[in-house]
């Protein structure tokens, strides 16, 4: 699994890691073996939030014994974002996950509460050794600005949006943004939402034709293109071991320029839009 630097002073994480939002809503062995086989395949980056029902107990039964292996990020919930209440949501998912530290620790979207309250409780858990780092998630170029000056040029490590091939609107403004201040892209729900693309539609078909011609799958090829940057990284969700070995073999397939260019057309990022898409 190739490896890639965590924003500009991370250590090396998988650059396909493992997303658990909805894995609490199936047969609860089969997610913890996924999650499991996923870590034997390299894909240490494992992504969760108290937003997702019991997503973090799954994950503490599948790291058990291994965390010293994972790459584990959680996110806080803006409603729980101030700087008090974010100290407190991270004790309740640090025990959820059986664990004494996150290395990464999110807001989850953009909220009401000052983002003075949410980065000095993230400083906070920082010298109290319970998170190794932090990032936001779904923040627009402004809101990264804001953050920015009130975090310095450190602080984010990284900024996880939605990214699949039928939504490219963060390759505007979004991953230049992150690319110029070092922070990591997450790409989250990388297959799109229950509308990953159909080998009958006339995009679709080029895609399958590609990975056709690679002995891929349409999956595989999808990851490639999306991680093509640098400093982009993908998290799709799997509730079955098949489906994580399927995932994982994307970090070794990369694609020709002429494939690039190829699926570049097919699913064309369109114009920027005027606010940040998401889930």
């Amino acid at each position: 699994m190739k490896q890639r630097k965590f924003g500009k002073n991370g250590p090396p994480v998988s650059v396909i890691g493992q997303g658990t939002w909805y894995i609490d809503r199936g047969d609860r062995k089969r997610a913890v073996a996924a999650l499991a086989r996923g870590l034997d395949l390299g894909m240490t980056h494992i992504d969760t939030a108290e937003m997702y029902g019991d997503a973090e107990i799954v994950v503490a039964d599948a790291i058990a014994g291994r965390r010293d292996e994972v790459f584990l990020v959680s996110k806080v919930l803006p409603s729980n974002a101030s700087r008090r209440g974010t100290v407190i949501a991270c004790e309740r998912s640090l025990k959820r996950l059986k664990t004494d530290r996150l290395d990464c620790y999110l807001l989850h979207w953009r909220g009401s509460v000052p983002l003075q309250e949410t980065v000095a409780a993230f400083d906070e858990l920082i010298a109290a050794g319970k998170i190794r780092s932090w990032g936001v998630s779904n923040f627009d170029t402004n809101d990264l600005n804001e953050m920015l000056a009130v975090a310095g040029k450190d602080g984010i490590a990284c900024n996880q949006v939605l990214y699949h091939l039928q939504e490219r609107a963060i390759e505007h403004a979004v991953i230049p943004w992150c690319e110029a201040h070092g922070v990591a892209v997450v790409a989250y729900s990388p297959f799109g939402h229950d509308e990953f693309p159909s080998s009958r539609s006339k995009a679709g078909a080029v895609l399958q034709a590609i990975a056709e011609a690679r002995a891929a799958t349409a999956r595989q090829v999808a990851l490639s293109f999306l991680t093509r940057a640098q400093g982009v990284l993908a998290i799709p969700k799997a509730s079955s071991a098949e489906h994580v070995a399927d995932n994982a073999a994307a970090g070794e397939l990369l694609l020709s320029a002429d494939e690039t260019d190829a699926l570049d057309k097919a699913f064309p990022r369109g114009p920027k839009p005027r606010g940040l898409p998401m889930l």
